[in-house]
């Protein structure tokens, strides 16, 4: 039996903006059913939308967060499918701000990606209010904030599908997606003053090239040594779609993974913050700090259809 086709905006690459859009439902018993049959509108707004500029690429992601799927589907829920689990260690906090309804929208043409979100507040009304709202963009040749290359471990190809997509492990949910989401705020001012050597050290990569160091010149608190997971022999991987944004007032990076569990990004998280057991973090968190965190799952096509009724 072929898996049932994933949401558009989960596998292909990410272009150049994206738009995320995080809805907290307003009375979610009364307005779940109406709520779930505009969001089951969703791909076909979106691709109307996009077959008025095809170049522009424009595909976007609906998903659901785990409190408002039980008032959806309280008997028929992804297996995986749990609240985002809050940390803090030493002053290293990973929140949990939690959402109901996640938008991720990815286009070459921010006014698209703003245009498809507008048209869903509109069609919500007054029964969703904004968690958060973040526009993102290409900073340089592909990088975060930082100035080092952003996405380098991420998996290419058919690889993607096989990373981001759950399959035969819960069959009533395959080819749909458990997405991790984060925001994350720089101090660039204080990243800026540290020397290009000890950057590097902290990242694990050099700056121009994104070369990883050897494992002699990286530290153990290196960012990609907290983060690249093997386990019996083979990485640990998930399909990120982070972005940088922000003003000249505040900055950073939103972080979103598409992954078939959402134990991987959790054991990574641990590993960040200092909770994994072993003494050592991501010195990276001294320089960025979270506030936001949410558990979302991202149904297939034919799942979001069901769930609208």
């Amino acid at each position: 039996m072929a898996t049932p086709e994933p949401q558009p905006g989960i596998l292909p690459e990410p272009t150049s903006s994206a738009l995320f859009l995080v809805l907290r439902v307003v009375a979610p018993a009364e307005h779940a059913a109406g709520v779930a049959r505009v969001l089951a509108g969703v791909p076909a707004l979106a691709a109307k939308l996009a077959a008025t500029a095809p170049a522009a690429r424009l595909v976007a992601t609906i998903a659901i967060g785990p409190e408002f799927w039980d008032v959806l589907s309280p008997e028929r829920r992804p297996a995986g499918l749990r609240r985002f689990c809050a940390l803090e260690v030493d002053g290293r906090r990973a929140p949990n701000t939690g959402g109901d309804v996640l938008l991720h929208v990815v286009s070459k043409r921010p006014d698209l990606s703003f245009e498809l979100a507008r048209q869903l507040r509109v069609a919500l009304g007054d029964r969703m209010t904004v968690l958060d709202e973040v526009h993102g963009f290409r900073y340089r040749d592909g990088r975060d904030l930082t100035g080092f290359l952003d996405g380098t471990e991420n998996p290419k190809g058919k690889a993607r599908a096989a990373v981001a997509l759950v399959g035969a492990e819960d069959p009533a949910f395959a080819g749909g997606s458990y997405v991790f989401t984060q925001r994350y705020v720089h101090d660039l001012v204080r990243w800026n003053e540290l020397p290009v050597r000890e950057q590097e050290g902290i990242m694990g990569r050099r700056k121009a090239d994104s070369k990883e160091l050897s494992d002699a010149a990286k530290p153990a608190t290196a960012h990609i040594a907290r983060t690249v997971i093997e386990q019996h022999g083979k990485e640990l991987e998930i399909v990120r779609h982070s972005f940088p944004y922000g003003t000249t007032s505040e900055h950073g990076l939103f972080f979103i993974a598409y992954c078939r569990t959402f134990d991987i990004p959790e054991r990574m998280l641990a590993r960040m913050i200092g909770a994994s057991g072993d003494g050592l973090h991501d010195r990276m968190m001294e320089f960025s700090r979270a506030v936001s965190g949410a558990h979302f799952f991202a149904p297939s096509l034919a799942g979001l259809r069901r769930l609208g009724g």
